[in-house]
C-alpha cells in the first residue's frame, strides 16, 4: 500500500448532508460533495491487512485495496478501471449500497471502517467527468441475440456483459421506463434518475438495445421471444409484496409501499397521477410498518411531503446498539441503525403488532390500533394493558415480498419454481432449455448490489451455453488485470 500508516494518521470522514430543513424541501439527492484530497487521505486509510476480508464482504468481489491504492496515488483512471472490472454500475452502489464491504474490513474490528462505499462513488464520478466512461463496443459480434426480460439491476448488469462479449442483447421493459426498481422503487433523494439516464446513454452507444412498454407474457407473446431470441435471462424481480391479514385492510389509506414510493417517483418525472389514485401524506399522520430499507424510504417520501406524523413500526425487538455478539466481525452487523429519513423527524418503535385499521363512515382510514409484543424463544406474546389506538390517515406495507409475478411469462413458459414461489435456477439455468433466472426473481428479495453480482455470473452461464465457452469476468473466475 501507498501509505501503511494512513489508518493511524486519518480519521474516517465522509461528505456532509444537507441540513435537514433544506433537504426535505425537494426529492433531489441531498449528500454535499467532498474535496479530492480528502478522498484520497480516505483511500490512505487502507490497510495492508495481508487477507482483504472486504473482496469476500462485497457480493461482487471488488478488488477493493487495489483501486483505494490507486486513488490514494492520484491515479484515478486506473482506480476506475479495477472498480469497472468487476462492478458495471458503481454510481448505483456508491450511492444505494448498505457496503457490507465496510463490515469487513479489517480495520471495522477496532476502528471506523475504510470509507469504500464514498470512494467507490467517487471514483465513478471522476470517471463520467474525465471522459473515461466509454461505451463497451465488441470488436466481434456473434450470431446469436438474447433477450434479457426485466431491466432492473440484474438485467442492466447481464445485458452490459452479454454485450460485451459479443451477442446482440434486447431488454424488454413492461414500464415506460428503463431501470426497474432502480428507477421505480428507491426515492429520488437516494439516487436521482438522471444517474440511471447517463448510463443507459453508455449501454445504448455500446449497442444494447431497449423496448419499453414491452410486457412479454402480456402484449408480447412469450413464443415469439422464444422463436426469435437464442437464449432468454429472466429478471423481472420480486414484484408480489407480502400483506398483512389485519382487520379493515380493505379501507381506503391502506397501501403498499411500493405503490406510494412509485407514484411520487412517476410524479417527480413529469407524469400526470389520476385523481383517484392520488396517495399524498401532506397534513396527513402516517404509519409506516416495517423497519427496513423501504420503510424509510416512506418515511422520507412522506416528510417531504409534508405529512403531519410519521410512526415507523416493527415488528421485530430493537437490534443492540454498537455491538452484535451474534454477527461478529466479518459478518454485515444486526445492530441499531438510523437511516437519514428517521433522523428527518419519524419516531420510532419495536416490537408493536398492528392489530386493526379503524375507518369512517365512508371507508377511509382514520386511526389504527397497535399492541406491544414480548418475544420468547421465537415468538410473541401480546402485552396486557398495552393496546391503544392513534390517529392514521395513511398506512404503507413495508414488510418485504414474497415472489415474482407467477402469471403471464412464467406460467406460460412452465418453469420449475422453487418452495417459495422463485424461479428454480441450477447454475442459473431454469429446467427449460436455453432460459436462464438471475436477481430477485431467482433468489428472492435482495440487495442491489446482490442483484448486479446475480446479473454478471448469470451472464457468464448464458455465453458458455451460447458459446461453449466464456471470457466474461466473474466472481469464482475472476481474471488478474495489471494496470499500468
Amino acid at each position: 500500500m501507498g501509505k501503511p500508516t494512513g489508518f493511524l494518521e486519518y480519521r474516517r470522514e465522509l461528505p456532509a448532508y444537507k441540513p435537514v430543513a433544506v433537504r426535505i424541501g425537494d426529492h433531489k439527492e441531498f449528500i454535499e460533495s467532498i474535496s479530492k484530497i480528502k478522498v484520497e487521505k480516505q483511500a490512505a486509510r487502507c490497510m495492508d491487512c495481508g487477507v482483504p476480508f472486504c473482496h469476500s464482504g462485497c457480493p461482487l468481489g471488488n478488488n477493493i485495496p487495489d483501486f483505494n491504492d490507486m486513488v490514494y496515488k492520484d491515479n484515478w483512471q486506473a482506480a476506475y478501471k479495477i472498480l469497472a472490472s468487476t462492478n458495471n454500475f458503481p454510481e448505483f452502489t456508491g450511492r444505494i449500497c448498505p457496503a457490507p464491504c465496510e463490515a469487513s474490513c479489517v480495520l471495522a474490528i477496532n476502528k471506523e471502517a475504510t470509507a469504500i462505499e464514498m470512494i467507490e462513488k467517487n471514483i465513478i464520478e471522476r470517471a463520467y467527468k474525465e471522459g473515461w466512461v466509454q461505451p463497451n463496443i465488441p470488436l466481434m459480434r456473434s450470431n446469436k441475440k438474447v433477450a434479457v426480460i426485466g431491466s432492473g439491476p440484474a438485467g442492466l448488469a447481464a445485458a452490459s456483459q452479454l454485450n460485451s462479449a459479443g451477442h446482440r442483447v434486447t431488454v424488454f421493459e413492461r414500464s415506460d421506463r428503463i431501470g426497474g426498481l432502480l428507477r421505480y422503487g428507491i426515492p429520488d433523494f437516494k439516487l436521482e434518475k438522471t444517474v440511471i439516464d447517463r448510463r443507459l446513454e453508455v449501454m445504448r452507444a455500446a449497442g444494447i438495445e431497449f423496448k419499453t412498454k414491452a410486457y412479454v407474457g402480456k402484449n408480447i407473446t412469450v413464443e415469439s421471444v422464444l422463436n426469435d431470441y437464442d437464449a432468454l435471462l429472466l429478471s423481472g424481480g420480486s414484484t408480489i409484496p407480502r400483506d398483512v391479514d389485519v382487520k379493515g385492510r380493505e379501507l381506503k389509506g391502506v397501501y403498499f409501499a411500493m405503490d406510494f414510493l412509485r407514484q411520487q417517483n412517476e410524479r417527480n418525472a413529469g407524469d400526470t397521477i389520476k385523481k383517484e389514485e392520488i396517495i399524498l401524506a401532506k397534513n396527513k399522520h402516517v404509519l409506516v410498518i416495517g423497519g427496513g430499507d423501504t420503510g424509510s424510504d416512506c418515511v422520507g417520501t412522506s416528510i417531504r411531503q409534508g405529512a403531519q406524523s410519521v410512526l415507523q413500526i416493527e415488528l421485530l425487538f430493537q437490534p443492540p446498539k454498537g455491538f452484535n455478539p451474534e454477527t461478529p466481525w466479518p459478518q454485515y452487523p444486526a445492530i441499531l441503525r438510523t437511516s437519514s429519513s428517521q433522523e428527518e423527524g419519524c419516531q420510532r418503535e419495536w416490537s408493536v403488532l398492528t392489530k386493526e385499521f379503524v375507518g369512517d363512515a365512508n371507508g377511509n382510514l382514520k386511526a389504527v390500533k397497535l399492541v406491544d409484543i414480548e418475544w420468547v424463544n421465537g415468538t410473541f406474546n401480546e402485552l396486557e394493558g398495552s393496546e391503544r389506538e392513534l390517529p392514521c390517515d395513511l398506512a404503507f406495507l413495508a414488510v418485504g415480498f414474497l415472489h415474482p409475478q407467477l402469471e403471464g411469462l412464467l406460467s406460460e413458459l412452465g418453469i420449475e419454481l422453487d418452495e417459495r414461489g422463485n424461479v428454480k435456477t441450477q447454475k442459473y439455468a431454469t429446467s427449460k432449455t436455453g432460459v436462464f433466472a438471475a436477481g430477485d426473481m431467482r433468489r428472492g428479495q435482495s440487495l442491489v448490489v446482490h442483484a448486479i453480482s446475480e446479473g454478471r455470473e448469470a451472464a457468464r452461464k448464458v455465453d458458455i451455453y451460447l458459446s461453449g465457452s466464456s471470457v466474461l469476468e466473474s466472481k469464482e473466475h475472476s481474471l488478474i488485470s495489471v494496470v499500468d
